[in-house]
């Protein structure tokens, strides 16, 4: 037995063979185009992360050390100049 594939194949092996119209099938269509953006999940999931971010961020930033830390440097930077 020969390990090439049959004549009675009507599929080639990177999916369905085109419509009888000569137009490419759905699949081969997917498989050319590259993925252009985010999909609705990826959106969401990123916008998440994002708020998510945020809020540690703004809790960091009001925190009384980050406070306390800006103003000292603030303080220096205009006792230096006076």
């Amino acid at each position: 037995m020969s390990s090439q594939p049959s004549t009675t194949d009507t599929q080639p092996v990177d999916g369905p063979a085109p419509d009888p119209g000569g137009r490419p099938s759905r699949w081969q269509r997917l498989r050319e185009q590259p993925e252009a953006g985010m999909s609705t999940a990826e959106y969401a999931v990123g916008t998440v992360a994002a708020c998510a971010f945020a809020a540690v961020l703004y809790r960091v930033v009001t925190g009384g050390s980050v406070v306390s830390g800006l103003t000292d440097l603030v303080d220096r930077a205009l006792a230096t100049l006076a």
